[in-house]
């Protein structure tokens, strides 16, 4: 199992007699900086931004790190050797499991998280986009827990099940079956699965 840091850039489609939407994913580059107890699993350097701070700049002098790579990550990794990562392995794989954050909507209400019908939109009506009813009568006389309202929507870790199209090793382009979760620009792993 082999896990790698890539970035959404976004979807497009094959051209052909039927068309297939793709989804294209830039393979980022990273250093493995300690294979950790088990040899399963590693700790990776990558670039991201221009952040900087003390215990940043102490990690990069801890491995040698030039200042590029910013950010650190565990990730599962099998066959490690301390250094550059190869992506030779994502030329045979068939299959990758991608994991990504959905996009963020704040605070949203209850017709736009979870579907809800709402009302009529005139005739006298004052009942839009509201809720309704929330409560029981007088027994139990409470709003019951995991009842559907408003409130923080997206933002959650999703995972899917993408077969691989291509790989481009001079660009590191991954460019994968169907769509994948997130915004174009979003950060997140792939999982080799066969």
């Amino acid at each position: 199992m082999m896990e790698f840091i890539v970035e959404k850039i976004g979807m497009s489609r094959t051209v052909g007699a039927t068309s297939k939407a793709v989804t294209l994913l830039r393979v980022i580059n990273m250093k493995i900086c300690e294979i950790l107890d088990d040899n399963t699993r590693v700790f990776v350097a990558y670039p991201k931004g221009k952040i900087q701070n003390k215990s940043i700049l102490g990690i990069q002098k801890k491995y040698g790190l030039s200042k590029e790579f910013n950010k650190f990550l565990t990730l599962q990794f099998r066959n490690a050797v301390v250094g550059d990562v190869k992506l030779d392995v994502l030329a045979e794989a068939k299959r990758v499991k991608t994991i990504f954050n959905t996009k963020g909507r704040g605070f949203s209400g209850a017709v736009k998280r979870w579907g809800f019908q709402g009302g009529p939109a005139a005739h006298g009506s004052r009942f839009h986009r509201r809720v309704g009813s929330i409560g029981n009568r007088e027994w139990p006389g409470r709003v019951q827990p995991g009842k559907k309202m408003a409130g923080q929507y997206g933002n959650d870790q999703v995972s899917a099940i993408n077969g691989i199209f291509s790989f481009d090793r001079d660009s590191n382009i991954l460019v994968v079956k169907g769509s994948v979760p997130g915004y174009n620009g979003a950060f997140g792993i792939i999982r080799i699965i066969d």
